[in-house]
């Protein structure tokens, strides 16, 4: 069977070549998810590795989600008008050239090219390309068990991730995960063609300032609170930049929601000359819809805070491996995917509002959990019942949200709202990620100058040297790392035990803060879940139930 036969029809006559697609369909979607959970437990390995911070670190986690948010809705439409297979494996060559490229990278800025922005790239034109392959290849009657398997790719990706990073960390190299990761993208172009294209019903126009206005409006708006723990949220910091007297926080900020402002605005005037938009803010208007998106941007918020803060944790404050790191996470992964799966499986028709509501709780409970048991003298058991709790909020809201906004438009808007949930998703990504980390820094930094000031064993030259240094931020040092720092510098025994106990304080109060920001997120969510439906909609009728 040749691939141009391989639509719905001849995948359903030949029962091997059909699991072959779906099983490359859902490689591509594994390895989507994979680098969202792989990394996180070896933040400190990497980041010693090539000469960086654990802030540094954090720009690259969420740049990589960023670049997804910024370019999903347009990769969506560069697909539609090459065809979906070849932005398919187009998107899979750019994806393996980033995974060779940060196997190698000797420092930040090579890691940044490879992980965050090719990477990046890559995927922004493979997930749109695997939900419309999926309806391309498989009858209506397969779809659902196929985005099902699909979906069950993705949600194992994030369960064994920390582990794979984990176990490669510890006993080889985290290069080693992206060099599986070539030679997965090698495997997936290979069986790749046999697929079947999937045809675009017209040749779409693609609206270049829409997609500019929307690049650059969540761009400016999330590079901005990625800066407030160096530059301050709107006094300037000691050193910084000044715009204008206040911190160039605030007017990223404000810079990047006016042009998503002008971005809708925009899109509005266009389909009023009845131009084909990039999206129709009419979508937006739909109650059911908006609240679904919603839900995404908060779930992947708090998990991405939550995959950022604890393995930093565990891996610099306690200084455990990376695998040790990755088994204290499994928890999470064992609840997330038990709710995921077992409740549609069980319980078919549960309340999705009912059901969301209880996976915000669990969240809530399982940062306000962690927070409350960290102090300086706990040890990595404190995560175990948080991670349970918030595994289990995850996979609630895992199984109810993607039916929840696919049967809230026509099956002919489903692949658009597809876009907008992957977009959101990644935003969510990138705003969590940048939130619990500059907190995080900022409140280690004040908690560290507090304490070194309150320390009468501290002389007061020392004192000064120590807000000169950190007047921007303090960096996430384990005690080992301080501890070597202190003693390259000659510094008096009795100032460098100062500051490591200054250092262990303010590491758990930063963590502190970070969880206590993700609680809120947490808490806010539950305001919108009024826009969840109380009963379960009708069956997912299209592409948009694939995750991101």
């Amino acid at each position: 069977m040749t691939a141009a036969q391989a639509g719905p029809d001849g995948a359903a006559g030949n029962a091997g070549n059909t699991r072959l697609i779906l099983l490359t369909l859902a490689a591509g979607q594994f390895l989507m998810a994979l680098d969202s959970s792989v990394m996180n437990v070896s933040i400190a390995t990497v980041a010693e590795d090539i000469g960086t911070t654990v802030s540094g670190m954090q720009g690259a986690i969420t740049a990589y989600t960023l670049v997804m948010a910024m370019l999903m809705i347009s990769g969506g439409k560069v697909g539609a008008l090459i065809g979906r297979k070849r932005a398919f494996m187009i998107g899979c060559v750019i994806y393996g050239l980033g995974s060779l490229t940060t196997s190698l990278a000797p420092n930040l800025t090579v890691l940044l090219l490879g992980w965050s922005f090719l990477e990046g790239v890559g995927a922004a034109l493979i997930l749109p390309a695997i939900v419309a392959l999926v309806a391309s290849n498989f009858g209506k009657a397969q779809r659902p068990a196929a985005y099902g398997l699909v979906a069950a790719a993705a949600a194992v990706a994030i369960a064994v991730g920390p582990l794979i990073g984990g176990f490669a960390t510890t006993f080889f190299s985290w290069r080693w995960v992206f060099a599986g990761e070539v030679v997965m993208v090698l495997a997936i172009l290979l069986l790749a063609r046999r697929i079947a294209d999937a045809p675009p019903e017209h040749r779409p126009r693609i609206d270049v300032l829409g997609a500019v206005l929307s690049a650059a409006g969540i761009g400016l708006f999330v590079f901005g609170i990625l800066r407030t723990s160096e530059w301050g949220w709107f006094r300037p910091k000691a050193g910084g930049p000044s715009w204008f007297g206040v911190s160039p926080v605030v007017w990223l900020v404000m810079a990047g929601l006016m042009l998503v402002w002008l971005f809708f605005r925009w899109e509005t005037r266009l389909v009023a000359r009845g131009v084909e938009p990039l999206v129709d803010p009419e979508l937006l208007k739909n109650r059911q819809l908006s609240g679904g998106l919603t839900m995404f941007l908060f779930q992947y918020l708090v998990q991405m805070g939550v995959f950022f803060v604890v393995p930093l944790y565990l891996s610099v404050a306690l200084g455990l491996s990376a695998l040790h790191t990755g088994a204290l996470i499994l928890p999470l992964s064992i609840t997330l995917l038990a709710a995921a799966i077992g409740v549609p499986k069980f319980s078919p028709n549960a309340s999705p509002r009912r059901v969301v509501r209880r996976g915000i709780l669990a969240m809530f409970a399982g940062a306000v959990v962690l927070m409350s048991a960290l102090t300086p003298d706990s040890g990595a058991e404190v995560v175990t019942v948080p991670m349970l709790l918030i595994g289990l909020g995850i996979g609630l809201l895992a199984s109810q949200l993607g039916a929840v906004t696919v049967s809230a438009v026509p099956d002919e808007k489903s692949a658009e709202v597809g876009g907008i949930q992957n977009t959101v998703t990644n935003l969510g990504a990138s705003i969590g990620t940048a939130l619990a980390g500059s907190i995080m820094i900022a409140v280690l930094t004040s908690s560290f100058l507090t304490t070194i000031d309150q320390n009468p064993a501290v002389p007061a030259d020392v004192k000064t040297q120590a807000h000169t240094a950190l007047a921007g931020s303090a960096p996430f040092l384990s005690d080992e790392q301080l501890a070597e720092a202190l003693e390259a510098a000659g510094t008096d025994p009795v100032v460098a035990q100062a500051a490591l106990d200054a250092n262990e304080q303010a590491r758990i109060e930063g963590l502190r803060a970070a969880l206590a920001l993700l609680a809120l997120a947490a808490l806010l969510a539950l305001f919108f879940t009024q826009r969840i439906p109380a009963a379960q909609p009708a069956a997912a009728r299209g592409p948009a139930d694939a995750p991101s």
